[in-house]
């Protein structure tokens, strides 16, 4: 039997749909070389993220002695999605959806702690930040008002961000 020897670990990781079973032509390529099945990581993956259904996430897949344990990488912009609480959409029937619902600027600086460390800023203010650019960019508000008037609130001392 050929193949990578026992103890290499391999790592693949991609972008999926939360809650969908990926299709098995597009693991193949990059699955089949490790000597597993794409239909069952496909279905392990949809495991995995059955919580995140309908959002785009990232996935890792960690390939040890061919066996496949999938973890999750959330984007910021998917933990913005699922803290807004919208509802499931199909995703081959409704298109270009307006994510026009609110967030309170705790529940930024909750997602901001989870991405911290995959952040490059050096405080958790500069994470913040990015984490406003990207509800500005999906199109909610935060406190009720525009994530750029908090960014430049925060530039200006104006909002206080904990370290912590």
């Amino acid at each position: 039997m050929g193949g990578p020897p026992s103890d290499d670990v391999k790592i693949v990781i991609m972008r999926t749909t939360g809650g969908e079973v990926a299709p098995a032509s597009a693991l193949a390529p990059k699955i089949g070389p490790l000597g597993l099945s794409p239909k069952k990581v496909g279905e392990d993956i949809m495991k995995a993220t059955k919580d995140w259904k309908g959002l785009n996430v990232t996935v890792k897949l960690t390939v040890v002695n061919r066996q496949a344990t999938v973890s999750m990488i959330p984007s910021s912009s998917s933990l913005i999605m699922k803290a807004l609480n919208e509802p499931y959409r199909d995703r081959k029937k409704v298109k270009n959806i307006v994510h026009n619902g609110n967030l309170t600027l705790d529940q930024v600086i909750e997602i901001a702690r989870q991405m911290h460390e995959r952040s490059m800023s050096k405080k958790l203010s500069g994470t913040v930040k990015q984490i406003l650019g990207t509800c500005n960019s999906i199109g909610c508000t935060v406190n009720g008002e525009s994530p750029r008037d908090i960014q430049s609130g925060i530039d200006d001392d104006e909002i206080e961000i904990p370290e912590e």
